[in-house]
């Protein structure tokens, strides 16, 4: 590994830690849950009680079990991709990307309440 990349990730995860602590002043939970709405949803349940429409696509309530969502920040902004073609690839810029993890960690949070 180069230095630049170590640097790189680094950067990255300083990045996806600042994300995880943004307050609502900075990053909008509503505007999330609409990205989810818009890219997501017709795959993955974005709320905290129905079936994934997809059965492969785990719903984003359990994504905090699997790892902590804050390191989703990178695969966000540079685009996701994974092993299956059924997963379009897209990318957000820096705001929605906070947006979107607010919204993820929400989720989190409304199970953890209960």
């Amino acid at each position: 590994m180069t230095f630049r990349h170590t640097v790189g990730y680094g950067f990255a995860f300083v990045a996806g830690v600042f994300c995880a602590t943004l307050t609502p002043a900075a990053a909008d939970q509503e505007q999330g849950r609409r990205l989810a709405q818009l890219y997501c949803a017709r795959c993955h349940a974005i709320d905290r009680v129905s079936a994934s429409p997809l059965k492969i696509a785990p719903p984003f309530r359990t994504l905090h079990e699997r790892y902590p969502v804050e390191m989703l920040q990178e695969a966000l902004a540079e685009g996701i991709v994974t092993g299956h073609p059924t997963m379009p690839q897209f990318s957000f810029d820096s705001d929605q990307v906070g947006d979107f993890i607010l919204f993820l960690k929400s989720l989190e949070r409304s199970k953890a309440d209960r």
